[in-house]
């Protein structure tokens, strides 16, 4: 075994092998923080049906009907077939939730059409006092 001299750094330790202590500890408080954090994200999850439009209309309540609001592939807005400009969507969505409160409004989003104006149409069913939406996805062809 090779003797050490005097004023060379021990980099092995004295048990031969490189020590680990520091590693584990900036892991551990990595991982510490990682659990202190995650909880306090905030993700927006869509909860997938579990069966098709076809079903739910069959299982819907007689007399309930669903507020379609469809948007097109250039950005327009159209609620129950009819165009509406973004700044008139809320008072228009919060008369037809005064009328019919246990509507739900179903989204109808195509591909094309900018992300935010989904989350714009979203956000005024929000406002409009909705606590549900229906986002309603054609599979692709």
């Amino acid at each position: 075994m090779r003797r050490r001299r005097l004023g060379e750094p021990d980099y092995l330790g004295d048990s031969g092998g490189i020590n680990l202590t520091p590693l584990i500890d900036v892991v551990f408080v990595v991982l510490i923080l990682f659990i202190l954090i995650a909880p306090m994200l905030e993700l927006e999850r869509v909860q997938l049906a579990s069966g098709s439009l076809k079903e739910k209309e069959a299982l819907a309540i007689p007399g309930e009907k669903f507020l379609t609001i469809h948007v097109q592939a250039d950005n327009t807005i159209l609620v129950n077939r009819s165009k509406v400009a973004l700044a008139g969507l809320v008072p228009l969505l919060q008369a037809l939730h005064a009328k019919n409160p246990q509507a739900i409004p179903q989204l109808f989003h195509d591909k094309k059409a900018y992300f935010g104006t989904y989350q714009a149409v979203k956000n005024a069913v929000e406002a409009a006092g909705f606590e549900e939406l229906d986002l309603i996805l054609e599979p692709q062809k």
